[in-house]
This record gives structure tokens, sequence and C-alpha cells, in this order.
């Protein structure tokens, strides 16, 4: 393993987003606090999810494993396709770095960015409501685990597309989409008996009911199935990650 040139390019990605910080840190976190307010005001005194707690409370894990999943996938397919477009994506083929070391350093900064992100929305939004804490260790395992499977995703839309737009094209039918109905904002018990079911193959729905346990001690599904269902999905992701970058899939012409 080479661990300087893995250290290299891990700071070269860490340093990309500090650098606009107001667009990659600031702005995602504003936008989740916007989501808060406008729903926790609409739907407070007309929805309750579980007893004992808040629809305000009920929200918040969600926004914030939302905002973990969507920052990570965000930073690694970003920087992927700004670096083929730009073509500075030769110097770091050419670098003594393995498919693996380049993986790393592409996967840990956009989990960073996710979590850094996560943390933020989760500072804000307790200034608002109290919120209690059933296990730290759950809160940790799926917030890695979340930011790994949506940041070796990132890894391969970037590989795969070739201009912004294609990007935009994953993101908005692929990503949005499925975090958008994982259970952000309701409980999957809400819905009609068919859409329940769909949810159920949706993994996006999984990383959020896990973590919103790691809150409450109470979920939609059991906790060890989210989690299994999520550590599945990054081992999936991260093995066809690993094989594009392997191959070279359009990335040495």
């Amino acid at each position: 393993m080479n661990l300087r040139g893995l250290n290299t390019l891990l700071y070269k990605e860490l340093l990309r987003f500090y650098k606009v910080w107001l667009q990659t840190l600031l702005a995602p976190i504003i936008t989740a606090l916007l989501y808060f307010l406008v729903f926790a005001h609409a739907l407070e005194e007309h929805v309750q999810v579980y007893d004992g707690v808040s629809y305000t409370a009920f929200l918040i894990p969600g926004l914030i494993m939302m905002s973990i999943i969507q920052n990570a996938f965000a930073n690694s397919s970003s920087s992927l396709i700004q670096s083929k477009i730009t073509g500075n994506i030769v110097f770091v083929l050419l670098s003594p770095l393995s498919y693996l070391e380049f993986y790393l350093a592409f996967l840990l900064a956009a989990m960073v960015r996710g979590i850094a992100v996560g943390i933020g929305v989760c500072v804000v939004a307790v200034a608002f409501v109290e919120l209690p804490v059933h296990s730290v260790t759950v809160l940790l395992a799926f917030a890695l685990l979340g930011s790994a499977v949506l940041g070796s995703l990132g890894i391969i839309a970037g590989i795969w597309a070739e201009k912004f737009d294609q990007l935009a094209g994953f993101q908005n039918f692929v990503v949005l989409p499925l975090s958008f109905l994982s259970g952000v904002f309701y409980s999957i018990h809400s819905l009609p008996p068919f859409w329940q079911g769909v949810s159920h193959f949706n993994p996006f729905f999984y990383m959020i009911d896990g973590f919103r346990y790691g809150f409450f001690g109470v979920s939609d599904v059991n906790p060890w199935r989210s989690l299994g269902v999520t550590a599945v999905s990054f081992a999936v992701l991260g093995a066809i990650t690993l094989f594009l970058l392997k191959r070279g899939y359009k990335l040495r012409h």
C-alpha cells in the first residue's frame, strides 16, 4: 500500500471541497434546514409516527442521513467528472497509485464531506428540538456505511458519465428519487400495502430507517436487517467500482 500516495490524493480531494466550503458544506446544511422548517411547521400538529416522538424530532434523523448520502455522492462524482473533462485525471492515472488506493482516496473524501454536512445539519437542528440518542454505535455504523455506499455510487457515476448532463441525469433520476422516497418525511407504514412493498426494495430506506433507530430505538424494520442490506450494498458497489477502476473503464483512452 502506497500510503504517501494515498494520503496525498486524499488531501487533494479534501482540499478540493474545503476550498469552496460555502457551496459544498454550508449550502446543503441550509437546504436541509429549509426542509426541516417547512415540513415541521406544516405537519407538526397533524402527524405523529412513533409514540412519544414528535414529528419534528422524527424528521431530523432522516434529513441528516439524506444530507450525508447526497453529499457523499456529489463529492466523488463531481470530482471525477471535473477531472475527466479538464483532463487532469491523467496526472492521477500516471502516478504510482493502484486502483485500490485511487478508490480509497475518493471514497474517504466523499465520506468526510457527507458526514461533515450531516454533523452540521444535526448541530443546527438540535437548536430547535431535543433529540434523544439510543445508540451512538448504531448512528456511527449507518453514517459510515451510508456515506460509503453513496461515495462508491458517485465514483461509478463519475466514471460512467462523459459530461455534466449525464451526471446530472444520474443524480436527478436515480439518487434524488431514491432518497426522497426512502421515508425521510414519513413512515412507510402510512403507505398502502403495495407501496410499502416497493419501499423495501429501496436501499436508501434501510439506511435512513436504521439511522433513525440509533436515535429513538424504534424503526419500521429490524435494524439488523437494515444494517445487513446497507453492508451488502456497500460490498456490491465497492466490488463494481474496483472492477471498473482496474479495467480503466472510460478512464484510460
